[in-house]
């Protein structure tokens, strides 16, 4: 990535960034004086993490250009290994699905982006050492709307009403994700200039 080419990266992840955050992000994604060219991290891997709806597949192309490294939506590499539909498996298996989801990032080499689920940093975050956790916010009026109104997501507690389980699920992964280290978007594109590949 050259110079030119950051501010239309910049233009479509903020396109993909939670509305509501993005006056604050664009603020805080303003070139830091001492970015550093991402190469001499080249071999450390990128896990885009946080929670559902927030983004983190529509951004894996963003980023991945960004970087200069391969981009891998975890979601989608589980279903094309497997043949199962998440959104079937999870409902009725979720242990199962759970185990493939830590078999899969494990088994993932070299450098590159990687979108996670939702669950992943609140479950698997002990899997995230020896990455970079980049996280991808939202606030939680977003967090529902989307979810609201996204009827392919498998339910995670069906024994709630929906709107209760989608506070509920939020609640519970904003403390555990909160004990993983993650590097806030923002902060990774102020002090990176990329490619990580170069």
């Amino acid at each position: 990535m050259d110079d030119r080419s950051r501010p239309e990266l910049l233009s479509a992840i903020l396109e993909i960034i939670d509305p509501r955050l993005r006056p604050a992000f664009e603020q805080a994604c303003r070139v830091d004086a001492h970015a550093m060219p991402a190469a001499s991290q080249a071999s450390l891997p990128i896990a885009l993490v946080g929670h559902r709806a927030a983004g983190k597949s529509r951004l894996l192309p963003w980023l991945a250009r960004w970087t200069g490294l391969p981009a891998v939506d975890l979601d989608h590499r589980i279903e094309t290994q497997t043949g199962r539909a998440i959104r079937e498996w999870l409902p009725l298996d979720e242990p199962g699905f759970r185990a493939a989801e830590r078999a899969t990032f494990a088994a993932l080499e070299g450098p590159r982006v990687v979108a996670v689920g939702g669950g992943f940093l609140s479950l698997h975050g002990d899997l995230l050492a020896g990455h970079l956790a980049v996280l991808v916010p939202i606030t939680l009026p977003t967090y529902r709307e989307r979810l609201l109104s996204d009827v392919m997501r498998p339910r995670l507690r069906p024994e709630l009403s929906l709107a209760a389980e989608i506070d509920a699920v939020f609640e519970s992964r904003e403390a555990l994700q909160a004990q993983v280290p993650t590097v806030p978007l923002a902060t990774f594109l102020r002090t990176t200039r990329g490619p990580w590949s170069a």
